[in-house]
């Protein structure tokens, strides 16, 4: 497309080669390898927003860090820690802004939920405002291990992690964090 308008014109290829070149840097997907095997792993780049008690029906009592995407972050999700996959579930819903805090609860959503050594964990992909589609690759019975990919939230959102009662953070709110890399969460001694 963009080499075809430069035969039409070149400034027809430079307005081309602009969205080009912002979704190639969107859809980028870096390798990511945890630095050692202690602690759970932030499983989204971006900002902590919340840190939390929460509920949910797979998890029961809960720590809540919402941890969101803008437009610069790496989008692919990965898995906090080894884990087989137990629980899956999609919400339709809306599409405010994933910064919200009431988008956890009305956005449009995917719930992957997870049984580690540490207890049962919850995952979900929060679609955001600008957001247009929800990629979860994990099924139920899958093994997935700690940083690996499991999904991505096309054009941005939020992504929450229900640490178990055994697990306690060790980021706070406004902390940046690299999928599969930053620890979030480390196993009460």
């Amino acid at each position: 497309m963009v080499a075809g308008g430069w035969f039409i014109s070149p400034w027809i290829s430079a307005i081309l080669a602009f969205p080009l070149a912002l979704a190639l840097w969107f859809y980028r997907d870096p390798d990511r390898v945890p630095a050692d095997n202690v602690g759970w792993v932030s499983p989204a780049d971006g900002r902590v927003v919340e840190i939390e008690e929460a509920e949910h029906e797979y998890t029961g009592k809960a720590t809540k860090i919402g941890i969101f995407m803008n437009g610069l972050d790496v989008h692919v999700n990965r898995f906090p820690v080894a884990g087989r996959v137990e629980y899956t579930k999609y919400v339709p819903g809306k599409k405010w802004f994933a910064i919200a805090p009431k988008a956890s609860e009305v956005n449009e959503r995917f719930y992957v939920g997870g049984e580690s050594e540490n207890g049962r964990f919850l995952l979900v992909q929060i679609a955001g405002i600008l957001a247009r589609r929800i990629v979860c690759n994990a099924r139920r019975g899958d093994m997935i291990g700690r940083g690996q990919r499991y999904g991505i939230i096309k054009l941005g959102s939020k992504v929450d992690l229900y640490l178990p009662p055994s697990v306690v953070p060790v980021v706070k709110i406004g902390d940046k964090v690299v999928a599969g890399e930053t620890v979030v969460g480390v196993v009460k001694k």
